[in-house]
């Protein structure tokens, strides 16, 4: 048996939990972050925490291996005394909302062989998309993450905001985000866009805009010359 200790009790870490209590060779311990006193010893020591705060925590535990969950911050920004690593899953995680871990990446650093083996070990137990990725690649995911899900679902509400405005109910556009996001698993997303600033359609551009309230507008434009932009 492995023993982990996971440190946090947010989104991460909650689904991080309930997925290694099904796992037969992890032991998992779990503790908050404000409880940092007499904590419990682990081979693996899991800190699944905001990233302001990893430098902080990583600073009182003194286990043989600390790892965060970030993908923005790098391995040098834990602060124990022992060995370091990360284990980053790249997904976005909400709570009451269930997936499957083995559909999700874990993106894995550390410091030497016997590391990464129980890194990958652990990963495992309840996943199977392992990947070894240094701190500046996965920097480098973590900015394309924002781009594909954080941005793209700022543009998901903007949409519900424009269709609640006109009274059109927003599920109407379910199947086409379904296609879009399931089409780039056969073409390149270059090749699959399609629209009226790809094909230059000047006057639907300016009714969309007409339509649009200032903060839209801006937003619509900058995309709109971004997208021409790469296909010039």
């Amino acid at each position: 048996m492995i023993s982990v200790l996971l440190v946090g009790t947010g989104n991460v870490a909650t689904h991080l939990y309930t997925a290694f209590l099904k796992a037969d060779t992890i032991a998992i311990t779990q503790i908050s972050s404000r409880n940092l006193e007499n904590i419990p010893e682990a081979d693996l020591t899991i800190i699944a925490i905001s990233d302001d705060a990893i430098a902080e925590v990583s600073s009182k535990i003194n286990n043989k291996f600390v790892v965060h969950t970030s993908g923005g911050c790098a391995i040098d920004e834990l602060k124990n005394k022992h060995n370091k690593g990360v284990f980053y899953m790249l997904q976005t995680f909400s709570k009451g909302k269930d997936f499957n871990f083995n559909d999700v990446p874990f993106c894995l650093e550390a410091t030497n062989k016997k590391d990464q083996q129980l890194l990958d070990a652990v990963a495992k137990s309840i996943g199977q998309k392992i990947y070894k990725v240094d701190s500046e690649q996965r920097k480098a995911l973590h900015v394309a993450a924002v781009f594909v899900n954080n941005f793209a679902n700022h543009l998901y509400k903007i949409g519900n905001d424009i269709c609640a405005e006109h009274k059109v109910p927003f599920e109407v556009l379910f199947p086409l985000i379904k296609e879009t996001a399931s089409k780039i698993e056969s073409l390149s997303p270059e090749k699959a866009q399609t629209g009226p600033a790809v094909r230059k359609d000047k006057k639907t551009i300016k009714n969309h805009l007409d339509l649009l309230n200032i903060n839209q507008q801006e937003i619509y434009q900058l995309l709109t010359k971004s997208i021409q932009n790469s296909v010039d």
